[in-house]
């Protein structure tokens, strides 16, 4: 009887010294760690659907586009990426709001230069704000309505949408 509770005890100690590193692991990482998988991306037609108010929203499609063109490795044959502006997002673009909005817009009008990316804003949703195509900047394109226009990229020109 001594001898199996001897083993028993041999056995849990060798357990629980296997184990203990395990224990520190699960507390530090309990779903393991993720793996990378290194893809090389080619060029796509993208079209983001900007209708936020946000300004870090604004912030961010902009860094994705930009980031999305570097991915792309700046191809300005094969990739396109499109935002269309419409609701809420128009005010940034006007010229009138340019001293509250000058460095996001200086940055809107550069990722234009020499690229594949490039601004529509919807005729009507401007119209209903007030907003005409002189008093908007000169970097957009006016387009006559968002939603057509989305509609048109994806299933003639098959742009991916991106919101």
């Amino acid at each position: 009887m001594k001898t199996i509770k001897v083993v028993r005890f041999l056995i849990y100690s060798l357990f629980v010294f296997c184990t203990s590193g395990m224990a520190d692991e699960k507390l530090d990482a309990p779903l393991g760690h993720a793996k990378s998988i290194d893809i090389q991306y080619k060029p796509q037609k993208l079209l983001y659907d900007l209708t936020t108010a946000n300004s870090k929203e604004l912030d961010n499609i902009l860094d994705r586009a930009s980031l999305l063109f570097k991915i792309y490795d700046s191809d300005i044959f094969d990739s396109s990426i499109v935002i269309v502006i419409h609701g809420e997002s128009i005010p940034f673009f006007a010229i009138e709001n340019y001293g509250k909005y000058q460095e996001r817009m200086q940055r809107a009008n550069s990722l234009t230069v020499g690229s594949a990316i490039e601004f529509r804003m919807c005729k009507m949703a401007a119209k209903v704000m007030k907003y005409e195509p002189k008093d908007i900047h000169g970097f957009v394109k006016m387009i006559p309505m968002a939603d057509a226009e989305i509609v048109r990229l994806q299933k003639e020109e098959g742009y991916a949408y991106m919101r």
